[in-house]
């Protein structure tokens, strides 16, 4: 739909999904109401639509034409809403189903990157039950180690044990979001965040936090972390950053807008965390800032991402064998013979 003027984008119904079901629908509500301010002030029919059990209903009433995602985490995320819409033959914005999944999965996600060469933490996979098989002093890595849900976004459910006793909390608050979660080394790295848009990287963001790590609180709280645009890293390195981020980007098949996830420790040396294929859209996102610093602002951002919007499935309606009965069928017979 990129091949699409302004003018005809405008004459759509835009609906704005937001909110959600998931942990981060707090943060969804801030990027919905931001995105929803940008599209009505550029002019376009655009409507706040809440994600909840009753979104099929509230896409047909509002007679939806086009969504965009303004949702995050669980069942906005994960390829669950790119399903339905899908299914409703509503263009979307952002990934598919097949790529939103497998980046929202760690463990996965991870395995693809792995097997591509890209560099990723040492880690290790535990179900939901399995404290017991855990013994810190097996792995190959020492304490600290970061304890997360396979499937969560903006830090939630995240832990760093410092001492065994903290272990059994830690997962039990990984396995309140998700039925497998990483252990993983810990690195004591520089926090580096590559903005992609439309297969091309933007640049890339340094986060500095003020507290022990970027939580789900320094990430959404004013003043708890620095945000030094562009990281400020050797030519080379810079470079590097943009390009591994861009390889995560499309291994996954990522459309769109991402955010993909770095730590950095010097020379050259980067360890890929993950990609964001819904990334926050807040007044402290981290992706709004990497486009302005591109020359893009936020509602040219918007605009951007919602020219994007497509169907990933082409339609096809191959037509259904007609069950007839066996009397109806030895009928046809006789008919085909006479």
């Amino acid at each position: 739909m990129l091949s699409m003027k302004r003018e005809e984008w405008q004459k759509k119904r835009v609906g704005v999904l937001m909110g959600g079901m998931s942990a981060e629908r707090e943060v969804s509500l801030s990027s919905g109401r931001a995105i929803l301010e940008a599209l009505q002030k550029l002019g376009y029919e655009a409507y706040a639509v809440e994600a909840d059990e009753e979104l099929p209903f509230r896409l047909r009433e509002k007679k939806i034409a086009v969504a965009f995602i303004g949702l995050h985490g669980r069942l906005g995320e994960d390829g669950a809403i790119q399903g339905l819409l899908e299914s409703m033959r509503i263009p979307y914005t952002g990934s598919g189903i097949l790529s939103s999944a497998l980046a929202m999965n760690k463990v996965v996600s991870r395995k693809i990157f792995m097997e591509n060469g890209l560099p990723v933490p040492r880690h290790r996979v535990l179900k939901k039950g399995e404290e017991k098989k855990l013994d810190l002093s097996t792995l190959p890595f020492p304490l600290p180690v970061v304890v997360k849900p396979s499937q969560e976004g903006s830090s939630v459910g995240v832990t760093i044990v410092s001492e065994d006793r903290q272990l059994l909390p830690a997962l039990k608050q990984a396995w309140a979001y998700d039925a497998d979660i990483l252990v993983e080394e810990f690195i004591k790295g520089r926090e580096i965040q590559v903005g992609i848009l439309d297969d091309v990287p933007l640049g890339a963001i340094e986060i500095v936090p003020k507290v022990q790590f970027y939580s789900y609180e320094a990430k959404y709280t004013e003043g708890l972390a620095d945000h030094l645009l562009p990281a400020p890293l050797p030519k080379p390195d810079y470079d590097r950053a943009l390009h591994l981020g861009l390889q995560a980007h499309c291994l996954l098949g990522c459309e769109g807008a991402t955010r993909v996830d770095h730590l950095y420790q010097g020379q050259g040396g980067f360890v890929l965390l993950e990609v964001n294929t819904l990334p926050g859209m807040t007044a402290l996102s981290l992706l709004p800032e990497i486009a302005k610093g591109a020359g893009t602002d936020f509602p040219g951002l918007v605009e951007r991402i919602l020219w994007g919007a497509r169907l990933k499935i082409p339609a096809r309606r191959p037509q259904a064998p007609v069950f007839l009965p066996p009397r109806a069928q030895r009928a046809k017979r006789k008919k085909g013979k006479a």
